[in-house]
């Protein structure tokens, strides 16, 4: 998170203390003594929130750009260790208030701007659906307080993996990490002096090195750890990251790790460019991140900065010197700060697509706003001599007036649409059960409702289709969680037929359907979920604990299924799912075997299976397109949906014992899928049903079982 001053950098760290004029204690000096700027910094600073801006308009292309957030914390550490030092070491001390005092005035105007922003638009229900609310304003009040990254991980969100629905704040995780760092740092810096005076009378700095070394070394070995074990809070856990601070702490308290020697500065800072550039682009949301793998771009980063020579134009220290790349890095904090929220409101604004021109567009508009809030927020607030002329509590406390106005304004716009979001769900409910006749997947599948027309009519309403969703969380196991879960529903008379629901995310989407068809057929139903782990036995391609899980997951599921008595079993799954290809031509060749596998193991015992081709896939939730746009104007090409190969098809083809459904031509025509199918809103994000769609095609699961039961 690019917050850190750029006129922050190491200066005679290794000099003897000069006297200096001490500040009025009661004010907020901008510097305990003069420091000076370091331009390749802000430099590396333009590469860092370039990375991650692009990652986010283009995430296939630049898809490591993530690690650019990793920079921004090697950049701070350096820079923010060196002013502490060079404040301990000319005035014996740290004076806290001012610090923070400091820190607020730099970071809070253009944060709270944009926050204040995001509330006024959770108030539209043109820009905010309106069940994304909740988890909007709650989001917004966790970034107005700074502990975004914890309600991120406390949540467990998948954040380079997309998971869930992202907030227009969700990015506010590494500012709030950013800003725990800097209560946190100077007080550990504080602690080391106060122990090397008091304890062991020895130097103040090699007290700190030793100190933050040891913080540093300590958090690495956390982070490894913690993502191999629990990779998605991992990502953003404050004590995993502390040690990327730390890298670039050392950088500015070790002189000899900052190389001046031409040759050595020329090859240490082209290296660590080159590493960079080479994981923006060869990392990925698979990679297992942070953990050791952070250390390429960590260590990349620090290398920038410890280059020191600016002798030769051709130098990295030089040409990130260069106007062009000083610009970008001057705007940097403000374009972190703008550029998510366009992005997640952009697809609800009425006319704007999302071709390539509409995305240059957008990131356009988002250097503008960088640039404006820059000149006419950052800079002013700064020196604004209200509070530069004050007490540091003047800026404290009004810091946290500010904070509370933002908070509130987020509380408002719950409160306008709450009656809205109570009757949303009351609709809901109302429509599963008395659904219009030839209601959604009806239209396609029953000859008699052929041509029937339900005009713009779209249920459940695309500002509400978000928690058009199963509940029974409890059934569905994500992330590292290898337990094999299992949930009943329906009869409990021995004698009822027993039917099992096994699969990832695309199996959890039908629960609530088949939960009604056993209730009304008296089946008694047996669930097993793993969100992105399909019932298989070739295991998926992700690294790490993740994959590992996946597998530890099925092979449960593979031992009580083998204990339990079964009549038939109904299994679904994303296509997209990737799989390794060890020992077959392809991951697709490989993903067939292993559903039929895994099958075998049910079918060898006369147990049928009845699975079902894939759903299509968008790009972004067709129900922002719907909330602004025609009908027409939301369908989607079907060659760019619809997955060609689904391995499930093939799986089972020609296979005894299990039936195939096929709903595509629901799904799609011949070259068009539509989001709307008979009056039916088909999704409730990118690629999982509506309860309310699902229910439809509920008649048609249900001959499918019975077929397969003999009935």
């Amino acid at each position: 998170m690019p917050s850190a001053d750029s006129d922050l950098g190491p200066q005679h760290l290794n000099e003897p203390a000069r006297p200096v004029l001490r500040e009025p204690i009661d004010r907020s000096p901008e510097h305990a003594e003069p420091s000076r700027f370091i331009p390749h910094v802000q430099g590396l600073r333009a590469i860092a929130v370039l990375a991650v801006v692009l990652y986010h308009f283009w995430p296939a292309r630049f898809s490591g750009g993530y690690v650019g957030v990793d920079v921004f914390f090697v950049i701070s550490g350096f820079l923010i260790t060196a002013h502490l030092m060079r404040e301990l070491t000319a005035t014996g001390t740290v004076r806290l208030g001012q610090f923070w005092a400091r820190r607020a005035r730099r970071l809070l105007p253009a944060s709270l701007l944009v926050l204040l922003f995001c509330a006024l638009v959770a108030m539209s229900p043109y820009l905010t659906p309106t069940s994304a609310l909740p988890n909007e304003v709650r989001e917004i009040l966790a970034s107005t307080f700074y502990v975004e990254n914890w309600y991120l991980a406390l949540n467990s969100a998948d954040y380079l993996n997309h998971g869930g629905d992202p907030t227009t704040v969700q990015h506010y995780w590494s500012l709030s990490l950013e800003e725990q760092f800097y209560v946190m740092w100077p007080l550990l810096i504080l602690l080391a002096a106060w122990f090397a005076a008091k304890r062991f009378r020895g130097s103040v700095r090699r007290a700190v090195i030793i100190a933050l070394a040891v913080v540093t070394a300590a958090s690495f070995v956390f982070c490894v750890v913690f993502t191999i074990t629990n990779p998605a809070p991992a990502y953003f856990v404050t004590f995993g990251r502390m040690w990327q601070f730390g890298v670039g702490a050392m950088v500015a308290l070790i002189p000899a790790l900052r190389i001046r020697n031409a040759i050595g500065s020329f090859t240490l800072g082209w290296a660590g460019i080159a590493v960079l550039v080479f994981v923006i682009f060869r990392f990925d949301g698979q990679t297992p991140f942070p953990g050791y793998a952070a250390a390429l771009p960590t260590l990349a980063a620090a290398a920038v900065i410890a280059a020191s020579n600016t002798e030769r134009w051709w130098y990295p220290t030089r040409l990130l010197a260069l106007r062009p790349a000083q610009f970008v890095g001057d705007i940097s904090y403000s374009l972190y700060l703008w550029h998510w929220p366009l992005i997640i409101i952009a697809p609800s604004v009425p006319f704007w697509g999302l071709t390539i021109y509409h995305r240059v567009a957008l990131l356009g508009i988002c250097f503008v706003l960088a640039w404006l809030t820059k000149r006419f927020v950052e800079d002013p607030v700064r020196g604004w001599k209200v509070l530069t002329s004050r007490p540091s509590r003047v800026t404290l406390w009004s810091s946290l007036v500010a904070m509370i106005v933002v908070g509130s304004t987020a509380g408002v716009a719950w409160a306008v649409n709450a009656p809205a979001y109570n009757e949303g769900v009351r609709a809901i409910q109302e429509l599963r059960e008395n659904p219009p006749d030839c209601f959604g997947a009806a239209v396609v599948l029953e000859a008699e409702c052929g041509g029937t027309d339900f005009g713009d009519t779209i249920l459940p309403a695309p500002g509400f289709a978000g928690v058009d969703r199963p509940t029974h969380e409890e059934c569905f196991v994500q992330l590292n969680d290898a337990r094999p879960v299992s949930c009943a529903f329906g009869s409990d008379d021995p004698d009822a037929p027993r039917i099992a629901l096994i699969g990832d995310s695309h199996a959890f989407q039908l629960l609530a359907t088949f939960e009604k068809m056993a209730d009304d057929n008296g089946w008694h139903l047996i669930t097993y979920f793993k969100g992105a782990c399909p019932w298989n036995t070739t295991p998926l391609s992700t690294e790490g604990a993740f994959g590992a899980a996946c597998t530890q997951w099925r092979d449960g599921v593979r031992g009580a299924l083998a204990d339990t008595d079964l009549d038939a079993v109904f299994t679904a799954a994303i296509a997209t799912t990737p799989y390794v290809s060890d020992g077959y031509d392809s991951a697709y060749d490989a993903a067939v075997a292993g559903y039929r596998e895994a099958w075998a193991e049910v079918l060898d015992r006369g147990i049928p299976v009845v699975t079902v081709v894939d759903n299509p896939v968008w790009e972004t939730d067709p129900n922002k397109c719907l909330r602004t746009r025609t009908l027409a104007e939301c369908d989607g090409p079907r060659s760019e949906l619809l997955l060609a190969d689904d391995p499930l098809r093939d799986a089972a083809s020609g296979v005894d014992g299990v039936t195939l459904l096929d709903f595509t031509d629901v799904f799609c025509d011949e070259d068009l899928c539509h989001p709307v199918v008979g009056g039916a809103n088909v999704y409730r994000d990118q690629d999982h049903l509506t309860v309310t769609f699902a229910d439809t095609l509920g008649p048609w699961y249900t001959e499918a079982i019975l077929a397969a039961l003999g009935r």
